[in-house]
């Protein structure tokens, strides 16, 4: 294939989380100040990163994208 496939663009209302499996976290640097948004697996305990949170405006915009409403920090 020349142009390879077309890649499947999700509407950004369309993304959800399984709550009773998965719980928002906000990963922070005590170091650093880094943050990372993502989700914690609750059997397992594993994170899965989604989204680096350079700003106020790209936390908000990553829990509007997942509908969250509050998110934990973890250091």
């Amino acid at each position: 294939m020349i142009f390879g496939r077309k890649k499947n663009r999700e509407n950004k209302l369309s993304r959800q989380y399984p709550p009773k499996k998965y719980k928002p976290v906000l990963r922070c640097s005590i170091c650093t100040g880094e943050q990372v948004a993502g989700f914690k697996e609750l059997e397992t305990g594993k994170f899965e990163e989604l989204a680096l949170i350079r700003n106020e405006k790209e936390l908000l915009d990553f829990m509007e994208l997942y509908g969250i409403e509050t998110i934990e920090k973890e250091y």
